[in-house]
């Protein structure tokens, strides 16, 4: 692959000023077990070669997974290029090694679609033994990729990352009540992945959605778990630190650098560099390094993410965040969004509330003016608070606040933080006041 990456640089190179090769190399085998059943088993081999290129001081993009005509690829992405951004980009000549972030792993390789199919079908048997109306649905995937970007200024970076993750989705339908509950996991390494944990988590789950309380409306604490900080929060606040939506004037947080914005116990990194961790690599898809962003910093506002067009437009440096598909051309994302914890442990969370709710599962949170902060959801996971002791599930019952007012003033940073699918590390984060509708 390294050869033909070289070749058609080399082809591009007489046309264009400068060009980039982006390659992947992947092999994915997906199994998944529907209302307790086996449903599918197969693999799937994906190889595909983007070429970026500037002509003209244009952008040209042209992807394709048919890699026996480089000439042809050039040629449309030297078309392209006409009708292409203006480049402001700063080009990368790093060689950046694989370093010691630990992304690869032979057994997962080795592991076979009989050994996926009974682990999934452990999953399912584990969860069924709770009751016979439940419905479950387990996926066992795992991935194995390998990743080339290459240009035209000596930039090289190439690295393996192998990824296993399972996960479970429980049903259970008792008149008018429907319950769902899902769980997740992922490494890099199959020894890492927490399917014992993850079981006792959902099974635990289970058992404390069985009675049911109901809420009440109006503004009262609420305490979100780790995902429901994942699934409620941290999209709002994701999309106002990227560097693009602070350009185009769609970000509430543009031009507020250096200003103490959130509570100063919070702090939110982009931190690419956590070994084992799927969301990890040392280089973005620009083969520019992967770095440890603090975005926000005891609750100041310390930077932006960018990717290097972005960067360009904006008078600064790329922070490593360029990512793509082969069809698309780069944008700014995060890698793995991580919040430091804090020092209340969650028992003491709840021993503070009165009246309340813990929230661990919410549906459309994101459905009001994103960019703006706003959230708004059914709590789809959710459980009442009384005297500091959890009663039952909640139903029909909806949360909606400001994350950037909200995060304003925290009543407590849980003192554990958990990894969600290898992706995000957050711990609870607990509210004194946010608007509760119940029904």
């Amino acid at each position: 692959m390294r050869t033909l990456a070289e070749q058609v640089l080399a082809l591009a190179r007489r046309s264009a000023e400068w060009a980039e090769v982006f390659m992947i190399s992947e092999e994915e085998t997906p199994v998944a077990f529907e209302a307790n059943r086996l449903r599918s088993i197969e693999t799937r081999q994906t190889r595909g070669l983007a070429l970026r290129v500037v002509a003209g001081g244009r952008i040209g993009l042209a992807s394709s997974s048919r890699l026996d005509d480089p000439q042809a690829l050039v040629d449309d992405a030297l078309a392209t290029s006409r009708f292409g951004a203006q480049s402001v980009m700063a080009y990368p000549s790093e060689r950046v090694e694989d370093g010691a972030l630990d992304l690869y792993d032979e057994e997962v390789t080795a592991l076979s679609p009989d050994a996926m199919v009974q682990m999934g079908q452990q999953m399912v048997d584990r969860v069924r033994a709770r009751g016979e109306d439940l419905l479950v649905d387990v996926n066992v995937h795992k991935d194995s990729a390998t990743v080339t970007v290459m240009n035209s200024s000596g930039g090289l970076s190439s690295y393996r990352k192998t990824t296993i993750s399972a996960s479970v989705h429980v049903n259970r339908t008792r008149e008018d009540d429907i319950l769902d509950i899902f769980e997740s996991d992922a490494s890099c390494h199959l020894r890492a992945l927490d399917v014992d944990g993850m079981l006792s988590t959902l099974l635990g789950k289970l058992e404390l959605a069985g009675d049911i309380a109901p809420a009440r409306t109006g503004s009262l604490p609420v305490i979100f778990t780790p995902k429901g900080v994942a699934m409620a929060l941290l999209g709002p606040l994701t999309a106002a630190l990227s560097g693009k939506a602070v350009l185009e004037g769609a970000s509430p947080l543009g031009g507020r650098l250096g200003e103490v914005m959130f509570d100063p116990g919070f702090s939110l990194l982009d931190d690419g560099l956590v070994p084992g961790m799927p969301a990890s690599a040392p280089s973005d898809h620009e083969g520019v390094p992967t770095q440890r962003t603090s975005l926000i910093e005891g609750g100041r506002l310390n930077a932006y993410y960018y990717d290097l067009q972005t960067a360009g437009r904006a008078g600064t440096q790329s922070t490593g965040n360029g990512l793509r598909s082969l069809a698309s051309l780069p944008t700014p994302a995060p890698r793995a969004l991580r919040i430091p914890a804090g020092q209340v442990a969650y028992p003491a969370m709840l021993a503070d509330v009165a009246e309340g709710l813990v929230v661990d599962q919410i549906m459309g949170a994101w459905a009001g003016n994103l960019l703006a902060g706003d959230f708004s959801g059914n709590v789809h996971l959710g459980f009442r608070v009384e005297k500091g002791r959890l009663v039952g599930r909640v139903k029909n019952t909806m949360l909606a606040g400001n994350v950037f007012r909200a995060l304003q003033h925290l009543a407590g940073i849980g003192d554990r933080a958990h990894w969600l699918d290898g992706q995000t590390e957050v711990p609870h984060l607990y509210f004194a006041n946010l608007a509760v509708a119940a029904r």
